[in-house]
């Protein structure tokens, strides 16, 4: 069961039927989306994608998802998974525009990841991102991150995979 996470200025739970309207929002808003999975998709596999949430992931508890919420309103969306493609746990977040350049995409980050260490007892998590998102790869690497390696994808751009490993 995903639970509660809290941070100086962020709630992570998970999401309740009533944040579709603004998950879809936040995944059709394409400077989002750009960054996120194969990139944009149809408001139709959106929403699709949050029932999903509930009938595949929550219900199969296969991975911790989380709305992200700032004084009550859904500005994010996040998550930690085991994935095939990085052979290990790779954490995703997005936030909404409106929130970026101000220190929120940090302290998500470093929420999933202090999860990831002392709730799953991970020694390392991964994330992946397109190495044209300088924003996204900059806020990793001031956290800690390190470039492993490259992946090469079908349409002809670059995804980095990167890595932090706990300390302690």
């Amino acid at each position: 069961m995903t639970p509660t996470l809290r941070t100086d200025r962020l709630l992570l739970e998970p999401y309740a039927p009533e944040d579709e309207e603004a998950f879809v929002a936040l995944f059709q808003d394409t400077r989002v989306s750009r960054w996120m999975g194969d990139g944009p998709a149809s408001e139709a596999a959106d929403r699709a994608l949050f029932g999903r949430i509930f009938t595949k992931v929550y219900a199969g508890d296969l991975f911790d998802v989380w709305a992200v919420r700032r004084d009550g309103a859904l500005v994010g969306h996040a998550e930690i998974k085991r994935t095939d493609d990085v052979g290990g746990h790779e954490i995703v977040y997005a936030l909404a525009p409106e929130v970026w350049g101000s220190g929120l995409g940090s302290e998500l980050a470093e929420a999933i990841v202090a999860y990831g260490f002392a709730t799953l007892g991970l020694t390392e998590v991964h994330a992946t991102v397109a190495a044209r998102n300088t924003a996204s790869l900059a806020l990793l690497g001031n956290l800690g991150f390190e470039h492993v390696r490259d992946i090469a994808e079908d349409d002809g751009s670059t995804t980095r995979v990167l890595t932090r490993r706990r300390t302690d």
